[in-house]
């Protein structure tokens, strides 16, 4: 394979694809300027479904190209990683929020404490 055709294989920016994401994105655009060009003739549910049915079919093109193939192997991918994902009880998370909790209490304090005390410092010396 040629280096100019790794670089597009690469990039996912062949011509096809350009052609997809402009298409895609027209869709879309038509969808949306659909919306409000058709304000007086249509009913809003009408115009509704026009932006819901332009994004629709504006994100199945772009999910078409080869970016949005490899953006829906990453979000499968990602589901599959959450499936491993351990969540913490309902116990574990009420413990934790209390420490937590705990522990900005004291440390607030004691920057209290701290400010209280640089402040009669600082009035030390200057009054």
């Amino acid at each position: 394979m040629s280096s100019k055709a790794e670089a597009v294989a690469n990039t996912g920016s062949g011509p096809v694809d350009i052609l997809k994401w402009i298409v895609g994105i027209a869709i879309v655009i038509v969808g949306v300027g659909a919306f409000y060009w058709f304000e007086q003739q249509w009913p809003t549910y009408s115009r509704i479904l026009a932006v819901v049915g332009g994004l629709g079919v504006g994100t199945a093109v772009l999910l078409s190209t080869s970016l949005g193939k490899r953006f829906l192997n990453f979000a499968r991918e990602a589901q599959f990683e959450m499936r491993k994902v351990v969540w913490p009880t309902r116990q574990e998370t009420v413990q934790t929020t209390l420490v937590i909790m705990v522990v900005v209490v004291i440390v607030g304090i004691i920057l209290w404490i701290i400010d209280y005390l640089l402040a009669w410092a600082v009035r030390q010396l200057i009054g």
